[in-house]
């Protein structure tokens, strides 16, 4: 991929957060919602930057079609309204309940050589909703969609992918850059590392 291709953001805001029992991306830490951190730290990486939600962030929102049909909808739905606004190139992808990805780490998605499509993997699985996708990827996503598919996992497996190692990402991002906030109990393991956050 070219670093000096312009890179796009997408904050994903719109999901159900249903173990969470309540809207994530409402959530406040430190004073501060998760969707308003994750717009700052995306918008300060990618031009344009959009939300793909209900419009709780503060940035540009779009919204799947219809709301909630998974993570693959929500990717071709900003696609979607990147490409009115002229934007052919690759798209970072943020999920609002990672609150440890920070701007370096994203500048590290955004700047990778390599396949246009950098996904990074922790534990040993693949972080498909803190990624970078290329155009390929973004001209797939309305085929898989057609197909049935609603998983970004079947995207990766339709294109080629970069993938971006624990030893490439830690010194950047922290060994918890890809730790998520699915359910009560993961907020409360927050503990006084919240006000971190």
């Amino acid at each position: 991929m070219n670093a000096c291709s312009p890179v796009a953001g997408l904050l994903l805001t719109g999901g159900a957060s249903r173990r969470m029992g309540t809207d994530k991306a409402l959530l406040e830490i430190a004073g501060r919602r998760l969707a308003e951190r994750g717009a700052s730290v995306l918008a300060a990486v990618c031009d344009p930057a959009f939300e793909v939600g209900p419009g709780v962030s503060g940035l540009p929102a779009v919204w799947e079609d219809p709301p909630g049909a998974g993570p693959l909808a929500a990717l071709g739905a900003g696609a979607a309204g990147l490409s009115r606004l002229g934007h052919a190139g690759p798209v970072l992808l943020l999920a609002v309940d990672m609150p440890f990805v920070d701007v370096a780490l994203l500048r590290l998605l955004a700047e990778r050589p390599g396949p246009a499509t950098a996904v990074p993997v922790a534990g040993g699985h693949p972080q498909p909703l803190c990624a970078r996708y290329g155009p390929d990827a973004l001209v797939a996503v309305p085929r898989l969609l057609a197909a049935g598919e609603r998983s970004l996992r079947a995207l990766l497996a339709a294109v080629e992918v970069g993938w971006v190692e624990p030893p490439e990402w830690e010194p950047v991002g922290g060994p918890d850059a890809f730790r998520d906030l699915d359910t009560p109990d993961d907020l409360a393991g927050l503990g006084h590392d919240g006000g971190d956050v």
